[in-house]
């Protein structure tokens, strides 16, 4: 590759990652043990709507799967739910719970679905032996 071409392509890296940190970051509330149902709305904004006190985010998400499960049975559709707790956005997927501090940022692995479809706290469930 040319010098000029490296350049060039390192440049814009370095401008593309600068500029990324400028992106809008879209924040939970951060009040302490409350669990929230997260419902984008057409315009693109968020409604936090309060669900249950909960002592920690496990529960919380133990709550959000439990209404989930609800709309499911009553003839709803909708298999991936959002949800929010002290300042982290709760991800309800098929695989699990995923959990971010922002909407668009990366999500982590909080809890994920056993063979049973029960949600579990990763590594809580035993290994089968290596064979």
């Amino acid at each position: 590759m040319p010098r000029t071409a490296l350049i060039a392509t390192l440049a814009a890296g370095v401008l593309s990652t600068g500029l990324a940190g400028c992106e809008h970051r879209t924040e939970p509330p951060g009040d302490p043990g409350v669990c929230y149902h997260v419902v984008p709305q057409k315009d693109g904004k968020l409604k936090f709507n309060k669900l249950v006190n909960a002592p920690n985010l496990e529960t919380c998400a133990a709550n959000l799967e439990a209404m989930r499960v609800k709309f499911l049975t009553m003839g709803g559709s909708q298999q991936n739910i959002y949800g929010a707790y002290q300042a982290n956005f709760l991800f309800l997927q098929s695989e699990g719970v995923l959990t971010s501090t922002s909407l668009e940022g990366p999500r982590y692995v909080a809890l994920v679905r056993t063979g049973d479809g029960r949600l579990a706290i990763p590594g809580a469930m035993p290994q089968a032996p290596a064979q």
